[in-house]
């Protein structure tokens, strides 16, 4: 996924489903300059890493 997509993603008022390496995971922020997302496994915030948006994937 690109950063922009990520970014309409977290500004979304409805749930978009999206994929880490098969895990679902919630976009905590995007820091559109160095191409990051901050993110955190559903159901467990704790697991929270920073990743390339490209690593993501939505799921459709």
């Amino acid at each position: 996924m690109n950063v922009h997509r990520a970014q309409e993603i977290l500004a979304a008022h409805e749930k978009i489903e999206v994929d880490l390496n098969g895990l679902a995971v919630w976009i905590d922020s995007v820091d559109s300059g160095k191409g990051l997302v901050k993110v955190h496994a559903e159901g467990n915030p704790a697991d929270a890493r920073v990743v390339p948006a490209k690593e993501l994937e939505e799921v459709h």
